[in-house]
Parts: structure tokens; C-alpha cells; sequence
């Protein structure tokens, strides 16, 4: 089987949710003997030095095209007037259509994976220049993400703008709905909603799968007691959670109400972050060198997601680091959990107080909750079982 798989960035380095869910896809892939080829978009603005030395590019097809996504101010408050949704038009490019449909043609690939919704612009052409059985792979419900940060907002016109800005990626997801023929979800909240929304098609849930190889947690190397975040924070509600967290708890660990050092690492992380700094308590570290050695010398895991969607790859990551997680229910969405055996759901400043308070008392229950978060992961989210599981979709729609 012959599959090409398109992404709006290049997953290189594997340093995010998208990267880390794209790449763990063709791994499965390959291990199953397929022949996989990736065609990404690449925004000019961002730099991929380490992509040479990954040992995934040996395996696979791969080939990249720059655009530049950026808006100007007078183009961001021209788009408030017309009906388009502007953050997904941007990663349209004339000149990519032109070599997505070459390669289209040539490849006479079996079938062709959508990464989300920036690449569905394409979907269209594409359509009329191949054969191949076309596949969404729905990694949110893209408009939920932006009505839910509108209800977190207090400023009326912020509210409305991004209340106007959901509608708009309604639309224009709920008219691409059923020009594939079918989709993959990570939830059965995503799929529910795409049925509601009319889909006719196969919505398949196919959960986030993780190498478990690549997983090695020491207990011997973790700080306890310590929290840790560890997010990008380009992506509008990662940012938000954690500003709401350090808000709601920086005189907590500054003053010692809570007796635990904090540390805040990531990509994009803001100057303005090195004002919530204390010293020897609150840490704001920015991009770490290794993600996975971080993760393990710290002992408990926030993510205090407010708003967003579908699966968040870090939870998976770090429960298949063993880690003992605090998470909203949101943040938690489509993992099959239980609270207080596997992570802790708290939704409240209360809810998380109690919750920290608990972990950083007693490093036994920590070491538990992470042993039970691991086989959960282990049972559910093993690369090879996803995979399995998406390719019986393929096979479905040949």
C-alpha cells in the first residue's frame, strides 16, 4: 500500500502535539511495511535545523514547500469584514497546488492522509487529479477551540471577534465534512460532534499512539516534590491555561502555602513569562534540550487546559513517562481514565490546590498513580495497536 501523508508544518523536530502524532503514525506505518511518503508546507518563519538527522526521514519520501503565513495587522482587521476564515486560507499556496497535484499524479498513491484541517484546502484538486482514497485525520474540532476561548474571555469585543471567527471555521469544516471518504478522529466526543454536524461517511476513533520503547522512566532521576508544565506556547489555549495557573497560584509556591518548586518549559515561550519567576521556587526554563529527560526529573505533571480540543499528546507522553498528572476534564478529553487511579481531574483553583496538595504529601500515591497511568497507556495507546486500527479504516475505503 502507497500512502502520502499531508501536514501544514514540517513535524521536524518532534517537539509538539502535531509533530509528535504525525511522526508516530508513519513509524507504525513503516513497521507494518508500507510506503510512505510526507509532503509538508513549511512557514518561512520557522527554522528546522535538526530535521536532517532524523532517523525517520531514512525510511520514507520526503519533500517540503515554503510559504509564508503571515498577516499584517491591516490584513487581520480587513478579515473581520469578509466571510472567509482567514487562519486556514493562509496555508493555501497556488505554487503548492501545482506540486501537490504533480505528485498526486505520479504517485498513484493507494492512499492520501489529510494532517487536520490547514491542509484541506487542497482537498478539491486533489480529488480531481487522482483515484486514491482520501482520509481526514481530524486532530480537534478546529472551531470548538475558538468558541471556547471566547467563553474564557471577559473582554466583550475579544469575545465577539472570536465568537465571529468560530462561525466562520464552522462552516468551513462542516462543508468539507463529506468530501473524503473518511475520517479519523482521536475522541468519540470529535466523532459525536462530526456526526451532528452531518457527517455520511466513516468517523473512526483512532486514539494517539505512542512508541513505548521510547518511554524509559527513572524514579531514581525524578525531584520529588516538584510540578512542571511543559507546552507550546504558540497555541492560543496553552498559553492561557498556564497564565490562568501561574496566576492562581504564584503567591501559593512563592509564600510557601505549598511547599513545591514550579517549572514552566516549552516553545515560544513569552519574555513577559521571567516576571512570574521566583527565585528557587517558580523556574521559567523556555525550549529544553531533551523533552522526555525533563519530563522525568520532575515529579507531577499540570495542565490546566481551559479551553482546545481533542487529545493532548502531552498527557499521553507523560503517562507513558509514569508521571502522576493534574489535569482539567477538558485536558483530559478521550483518554480513558479514572480519576484518582490513573490522573487527577481538577477543574477549579480549589480543585487544583487540593489536588497539589495531596501529591506533594505522599510520593508513594504519585509513584502509583503514574504506574497506573503507564499501563493505561501501554493497554490503549501502543503505536503498533493504533496503527492497526487506522490502516483497518484504510482498508475499509479501498
Amino acid at each position: 500500500m502507497k500512502i502520502l501523508i499531508l501536514t501544514h508544518r514540517v513535524p521536524f523536530p518532534q517537539n509538539g502535539g502535531y509533530p509528535i502524532v504525525v511522526c508516530n503514525t508513519i513509524r507504525g506505518l513503516v513497521n507494518m511495511g508500507y510506503e510512505i511518503s510526507l509532503l509538508s508546507l513549511k512557514d518561512k518563519k520557522h527554522r528546522h535545523e535538526e530535521e536532517e538527522s532524523d532517523e525517520l526521514l531514512s525510511k520514507i519520501s520526503y519533500r517540503y514547500y515554503e510559504i509564508d503565513t503571515s498577516m499584517s495587522l491591516v490584513d487581520g482587521f480587513l478579515t473581520t469584514f469578509n466571510k472567509k476564515a482567514y487562519n486556514i486560507d493562509r496555508y493555501y499556496n497556488q505554487n503548492f497546488e501545482r506540486l501537490l497535484i504533480n505528485e498526486v499524479i505520479d504517485g498513484k498513491y493507494d492512499i492520501i492522509q489529510f494532517e487536520g484541517l490547514f491542509v484541506s484546502p487542497y482537498i478539491d484538486s486533489v480529488r480531481r487529479n487522482c483515484r486514491s482514497k482520501l482520509i481526514y485525520r481530524a486532530h480537534n474540532i478546529e472551531h470548538q477551540i475558538w468558541e471556547r476561548l471566547a467563553q474564557q474571555k471577559s473582554d466583550p469585543f475579544k469575545k465577539i471577534y472570536l465568537r465571529l471567527m468560530s462561525r466562520r471555521i464552522k462552516k468551513y469544516e462542516t462543508e468539507r465534512i463529506n468530501k473524503f471518504d473518511a475520517i479519523a478522529v482521536f475522541t468519540a466526543q470529535d466523532k459525536s460532534t462530526l456526526l451532528l454536524y452531518g457527517a455520511k461517511i466513516p468517523v473512526e476513533v483512532v486514539p494517539v499512539g505512542v512508541e513505548m520503547s521510547h518511554y524509559k522512566p527513572d524514579f531514581s532521576k525524578t525531584e520529588f516534590p516538584s510540578l512542571f508544565f511543559l507546552g507550546s506556547l504558540d497555541w492560543t489555549p496553552n498559553r492561557e491555561g498556564i497564565e490562568w495557573f501561574l496566576h492562581a497560584f504564584h503567591n501559593d509556591i512563592a509564600n510557601d502555602d505549598l511547599r513545591v518548586k514550579f517549572y514552566v518549559a516549552g516553545n515560544d515561550i513569552p519574555e513577559e513569562f521571567d516576571e512570574y519567576e521566583v527565585l528557587g521556587k517558580i523556574f521559567i526554563q523556555g525550549e529544553v534540550d531533551n523533552a522526555l529527560e525533563f519530563v522525568n526529573s520532575k515529579s507531577i505533571m499540570i495542565v490546566p487546559l481551559l479551553s482546545g480540543g481533542g487529545m493532548r499528546v502531552k498527557i499521553v507522553e507523560g503517562m507513558a513517562m509514569q508521571k502522576c498528572i493534574i489535569s482539567t476534564s477538558l485536558g483530559a478529553e478521550g483518554i480513558n481514565y479514572k480519576n484518582g487511579v490513573n490522573i487527577l481531574i481538577a477543574n477549579t483553583r480549589e480543585e487544583f490546590f487540593k489536588a497539589i496538595r495531596r501529591c506533594i504529601a505522599d510520593e508513594d500515591y504519585c509513584k502509583a498513580v503514574g504506574i497506573n497511568a503507564r499501563r493505561l497507556i501501554e493497554d490503549q495507546h501502543d503505536v503498533d495497536k493504533v496503527t492497526n486500527n487506522l490502516v483497518n479504516l484504510y482498508r475499509a475505503s479501498l
